[in-house]
């Protein structure tokens, strides 16, 4: 198992369930600390840094609710999961209430143990990539870092150059793995507020419960385990750029206080009685469909127009394959040097494999996918042997093409047919599909058709 940076301490004073945790989690690659005391893992803590604490609820001496009130005093950071053989709806909301950040129940089943840990560290390296982006803003960031030559990404950035110098909200739309975000970072980078913060936080990676104080901040006191003051995320993108990522996972709740933020540029940290003006620029993602959600009663409306003012939809790597060699020498080049690897392309056979997989994980899928092949690689070109299996899978290409790729296969075909065959005419050839002519621009804008 590859070692693992975070470190957990697992308190209870039965000392067969620390031997399981200390095991089940060291096999994870965590490194591991026990107590069997309260007052032994309050020592510990404020000697140690720990990223995690697990403490048994029912204890001798110390229980565990004084152990998480007393932890948070002296790490207000410290993420902490009680357990306990006696659950109740009311003690689980009490630690929560009292800043717990999961509640478990013994007997435990070890992968929900497994999964609870890794969703809250997860969490905790997002906040830690957030500091990062706040202390070193993305400044230098231009086109170049943008890899593409297809006509579908030369429409992105043709719209991008328009709105990136104003004050405009921004929604960018688009699959996983798109490059959402660098598209955020780009138009920060080149707009008037390049000076100023660039504020980034993903709104499905936190949970709930913390991503309001997160956003707003909040006043020592304002609820227990609030030790001291904390300047929110609105806050510090004063005068700059918010980027608020998958945007569509926001509480209904959070959704309102959001939009009043957006329509007065005031902001209420938790627990405070004074509003604070900022002047921010935001700019929000999505991989979902948000108008879908509106009907669900998912997502509000009201929201939704003011985020919408300029929806920018960056294409699928499936829709503009003619930037995959592109990309892949981008890659090769990148990931070469940090490597110290000296490879300098890839195979006809392994670039034909590449061309045809679906890259159902777009972008974000296929950097892995080189960067891996650049280190494992002997040779100077990347061949079939160092490509992972499902990519080379016939059957796995087939099963990720979706119905809407097919259509859309189809339908351009159709209409290019209907092109040559009226030379190229477009009024003709919508009198022949009896669709109006401005349906059949915006559909060879957005299939790229193109006269050969």
């Amino acid at each position: 198992m590859k070692a693992n940076p975070y470190k957990i301490l697992v308190v209870d004073d039965e000392r067969d369930i620390c031997r399981a945790l200390e095991f089940l989690l060291s096999r994870e690659g965590y490194k591991v600390a026990v107590t069997y005391s309260g007052q032994d893992a309050l020592k510990k803590i404020e000697s140690e840094d720990f990223d995690l604490v697990i403490s048994d609820l029912k204890m001798e001496g110390l229980d565990g609710m004084q152990v998480l009130e007393r932890a948070l005093n002296l790490r207000p950071n410290l993420m902490v999961i009680l357990m306990t053989a006696f659950a109740s709806v009311e003690s689980a909301v009490e630690a929560m209430k009292k800043g717990a950040s999961d509640y478990i129940v013994k007997p435990f089943i070890n992968e929900d143990v497994k999964m609870t840990v890794r969703r809250l560290l997860e969490h905790k390296t997002v906040l830690l990539e957030n500091i990062v982006l706040r202390q070193q803003l993305s400044q230098q960031l231009g086109y170049k870092e943008f890899v593409g030559v297809s006509p579908r990404i030369f429409e992105v950035f043709e719209v991008l150059e328009k709105v990136m110098p104003t004050r405009s909200s921004i929604l960018l739309t688009g699959e996983s793995g798109t490059g959402k975000g660098l598209i955020a970072e780009i138009v920060h980078s080149n707009s008037q507020r390049k000076d100023k913060p660039f504020i980034s936080i993903n709104c499905s990676a936190i949970p709930e419960n913390l991503l309001e104080s997160e956003l707003f901040g909040y006043r020592k006191g304002a609820f227990t385990g609030a030790a001291s003051d904390k300047k929110g995320l609105i806050v510090m993108a004063d005068e700059g750029t918010l980027f608020l990522d998958e945007i569509g996972d926001m509480p209904m709740g959070l959704q309102a206080k959001v939009l009043k933020v957006l329509e007065t540029g005031d902001v209420l940290p938790l627990g405070e009685t004074k509003s604070k003006h900022v002047d921010i620029r935001l700019i929000a993602a999505t991989n979902k469909n948000i108008e879908e959600q509106i009907r669900k009663g998912l997502f509000r409306e009201d929201l939704y127009y003011r985020l919408n003012v300029i929806e920018v939809k960056i294409p699928s790597l499936r829709e503009r394959k003619e930037d995959i060699s592109v990309l892949t020498q981008h890659f090769i080049e990148k990931y070469g040097r940090e490597n110290n690897k000296k490879v300098t392309g890839v195979t006809d056979e392994a670039m034909e494999v590449l061309m045809q997989y679906p890259w159902p994980g777009n972008i974000r899928e296929l950097r892995n996918v080189i960067e891996r092949a650049v280190v494992l690689s002997g040779t100077e070109k990347i061949g079939l042997t160092e490509l992972p299996a499902k990519i080379k899978s016939q059957d796995g290409a087939k099963s990720a093409v979706t119905l809407k790729d097919k259509l859309e296969q189809c339908e351009g075909r159709i209409i290019r047919e209907t092109l040559e065959y009226s030379d190229w005419n477009k009024e003709k050839t919508a009198r022949e599909l009896d669709v109006d002519l401005a349906t059949l621009y915006r559909k060879i804008k957005k299939l790229g058709i193109t006269e050969s």
